[in-house]
């Protein structure tokens, strides 16, 4: 069986992605490369917040824009020769956020991640 990694999702679970990459790299065929606000997250978890009000208020964002460890989890993902998509993904209300803006700032961090590998 093959397995989704999305970044944030793992993050907002109380897991580590990049410990996740690195004992199921072998089985993952796709990685959502999604970010963390950790202040918002740390609200949310702490008032008991439901996931959907967390994401209502911003809570996920693009590569670089927040907590997750990307240079951790492209290199366990390099290491177990992941060669699928790495795909930019925010859950944000593209009225605070610009698609367009923050997909090209997701983009460009990983780009940048990526070649210091």
């Amino acid at each position: 069986m093959r397995l989704l990694l999305d970044t944030g999702h793992a993050l907002y679970a109380g897991a580590d992605p990049a410990a996740v990459a690195q004992t199921y790299g072998g089985r993952i065929a796709h990685v959502h490369c999604k970010d963390v606000r950790r202040a918002i997250l740390d609200r949310c978890l702490n008032s008991e917040s439901s996931f959907s009000a967390a994401v209502l208020d911003s809570v996920f964002t693009v590569p670089g824009d927040g907590c997750v460890d990307f240079q951790a989890v492209l290199s366990v993902l390099r290491r177990v020769e992941y060669e699928g998509w790495l795909v930019v993904e925010a859950e944000q209300d593209p009225s605070v956020a610009p698609p367009a803006r923050y997909a090209n700032m997701g983009y460009e961090n990983l780009q940048r991640l990526i070649g210091l590998l």
